[in-house]
């Protein structure tokens, strides 16, 4: 099976819009953080493929939790995480959740309501911080405040590329009643200007992703590391 690195787009840490393993870090703790990203970049890179067929990005989203479990060792960037994770004693459970988004990116393209994908997001962002968080050995506690925050810019990004996506993907985040109670549907997303229906649904989803923003507020004060504050 070709590697899946082999089929990465290209991107990496440094083009990303938040920092990875950025100087804030502790160096103790860059090397596990750019294990995890490297793993979970080339996870989505074969979800967004443009050619790949969906089997054929499900058998790469395997082959990669095959190499992470121990299962295999045919795909490096699994094997380097799966080492990263076990010089720390640290569970391979956070990049698993996020293999499952992955799967869910190939195989469900529309959610229902806000709770549906919430739901997506258990899996697609909260892990992402639940991770950073056992890496600096943070108390769980803080999780309910992470998942909020997590949540909120994962939606906040699926509301800033919501045309591309379904351009690009034919996917569809923006949840079909929220879009469905604004009198539009998801075709209004091909339009080359936003409709005044389609604006109406992303205002309500915005200010509805303010309030998870609103839950997230205490986690900087349950966190112990100040860098992570910053």
């Amino acid at each position: 099976m070709t590697r899946a690195e082999d089929l990465r787009s290209g991107k990496g840490h440094r083009d990303e819009n938040f920092p990875v393993a950025s100087w804030l870090i502790r160096p103790e703790y860059r090397p596990a953080i750019l294990a995890f990203y490297q793993f979970v970049r080339t996870a989505d890179d074969i979800a967004d493929h443009a050619i790949l067929t969906a089997e054929e990005k499900l058998a790469h989203l395997d082959a990669l939790e095959t190499s992470l479990t121990g299962a295999g060792t045919d795909q490096p960037v699994g094997v380097a995480l799966r080492e990263a994770l076990t010089e720390r004693g640290l569970s391979a459970q956070h990049a698993q959740d996020l293999l499952t988004a992955f799967r869910l990116d190939v195989t469900k393209l529309r959610y229902r309501d806000w709770d549906d994908l919430i739901g997506y997001c258990r899996y697609s962002a909260m892990p992402v911080g639940r991770f950073v968080l056992d890496v600096h050995g943070e108390s769980r506690d803080a999780w309910p405040a992470n998942d909020a925050l997590c949540a909120a810019l994962q939606i906040i990004n699926h509301l800033q590329d919501c045309a591309k996506d379904y351009r690009d993907l034919d996917r569809v985040y923006l949840p079909q009643d929220a879009l469905a109670a604004a009198g539009t549907d998801s075709e209004a997303l091909a339009a080359p200007r936003p409709s005044p229906e389609l604006r109406t649904c992303l205002t309500g989803l915005a200010q509805r992703t303010g309030t998870l923003l609103a839950e997230s507020r205490s986690f900087i004060g349950q966190v112990n590391d100040l860098r992570l504050t910053l």
